[in-house]
């Protein structure tokens, strides 16, 4: 059975192991770490899915609450260029190696590189979560990864609602017992930072390094990433 989580929510379903696609040169190897309880059998996957341009604080809460509350390891799969956004402003191959960088030595949080390898081996194919969930799973739950304050239950539009309504699991073992089809409100602990905030401040000169991890942070000097570009010269 298998699992995935987004910057908004996560979903498990019934599938096997994932099809990994082979390893390429232009995107860093990353060594899987332990399942945090060996004596847990690894009946779920859990992928957690976003951009992560840059992945911060916020996200790493977010995928240790998860692999806590499951007591399996979480894939975090970056996305290619999502079609529905601005193109990330750090390249694949960085926000890989950054995620791989916030990760290291974390047991039970792993890369997963199966949307950026798909991108890779079909340039210019616009790259969706869907195309992954049927390449991954043949069926899927949702866990939504709850925001204290955010209403988002509220603000559902009806149909949605609707389509929702009687779906909710009590915990995280009821998923585990159904091929799919069931949602859980995963409640992680209250985290303000988004990546949107992190770019803006750097672009800005404001204080962002504490939003990220120390080794993250580094990268991101270093790389010169997310900076303000140069003021145009005024004309005369």
């Amino acid at each position: 059975m298998k699992a995935g989580i987004g910057d908004s929510g996560l979903g498990i379903g019934n599938s096997g192991d994932p099809v990994m696609p082979d390893a390429s040169a232009e995107l860093p190897a990353v060594d899987e770490s332990p399942i945090p309880n060996p004596e847990s059998r690894p009946f779920l996957n859990l992928i957690y899915g976003g951009t992560f341009d840059p992945i911060h604080n916020g996200h790493l809460a977010i995928a240790r609450a998860a692999r806590d509350a499951f007591g399996v390891p979480v894939r975090l799969m970056p996305a290619a260029d999502p079609p529905h956004r601005d193109a990330p402003g750090a390249d694949a191959r960085q926000r890989c190696e950054m995620l791989a960088l916030a990760i290291d030595g974390e047991a039970g949080l792993l890369l997963d590189q199966h949307e950026l390898q798909r991108a890779l081996a079909r340039p210019g194919v616009a790259s969706y979560s869907i195309d992954t969930v049927r390449e991954l799973l043949d069926a899927a739950h949702l866990v939504v990864a709850d925001r204290a304050g955010s209403g988002w239950e509220r603000a559902l539009p009806a149909e949605l609602a609707q389509a929702v309504a009687g779906r909710w699991a009590a915990s995280p073992q009821a998923l585990a017992g159904a091929p799919g089809g069931l949602l859980w409100c995963l409640r992680q602990p209250l985290r303000s930072e988004s990546a949107s905030q992190v770019r803006a401040r750097i672009a800005a000169g404001g204080d962002w390094a504490a939003l990220v991890p120390a080794a993250v942070a580094d990268y991101i000097r270093a790389a010169g990433l997310y900076a303000a570009a140069p003021a145009a010269p005024r004309a005369g």
